[in-house]
């Protein structure tokens, strides 16, 4: 098996709060990992960010959801080389491929896996603001499961599920199968040569 890393990360600010769209300019309050190799979660701090950037510079493929419009800007803004180097996986860009526009985690999760997120992103900067890590920690967690979890059911089954307000749940077909063919060779930017 691929040395594979799911990504997702939590903010301590919103959007309005730093009055602009760009993701780059909004602060980490955790970064929570699933290591295929390991088995494991991991939860990163923004202090502890320098143990994360080795884990990612020797994967293989790094998975999540809005990794491109979202998390590696952010990620970037912390990171000595290029983030966007890191052979990439973004199921919300996959998804947008074959139905021309975004569906939600939550959505998704729901229809295609019967569970749904214990939280929303600005409970996550709610929790971060009150030093409540606890459960800042654990949704961070959450997501980073439900996003494998999507994962796994469309590599296994080349297809996931969304619910359409007008038509109720529906199909999206897709070609996970050559997902595989998307992970490339590990980089090296903050390791010491």
């Amino acid at each position: 098996m691929s040395n594979k890393i799911v990504l997702d990360l939590e903010t301590q600010q919103s959007f309005q709060e730093i009055g602009s769209r760009d993701p780059s300019k909004l602060k980490i309050s955790v970064v929570g990992i699933y290591n295929y190799q390991e088995s494991q979660f991991k939860i990163f701090r923004e202090a502890e960010l320098a143990n994360l950037w080795p884990i990612l510079e020797n994967c293989n493929l790094v998975i999540g959801f809005n990794l491109k419009g979202f998390d590696h800007h952010v990620l970037n803004a912390y990171y000595s080389g290029d983030i966007f180097k890191l052979p990439t996986l973004d199921l919300m860009e996959e998804i947008e491929k074959i139905l021309g526009f975004r569906v939600s985690l939550d959505n998704i999760a729901k229809a295609t896996l019967g569970s749904q997120k214990i939280g929303h992103g600005l409970q996550a900067v709610e929790w971060f603001r009150h030093g409540d890590y606890e459960n800042l920690e654990k949704y961070a967690i959450e997501d980073v499961k439900i996003t494998r979890d999507i994962y796994e059911y469309a590599l296994a089954n080349n297809k996931l599920f969304y619910t359409d307000v007008a038509d109720g749940v529906k199909e999206i077909p897709l070609a996970a199968t050559g997902w595989n063919n998307i992970a490339g060779q590990a980089v090296n930017y903050t390791l010491p040569f």
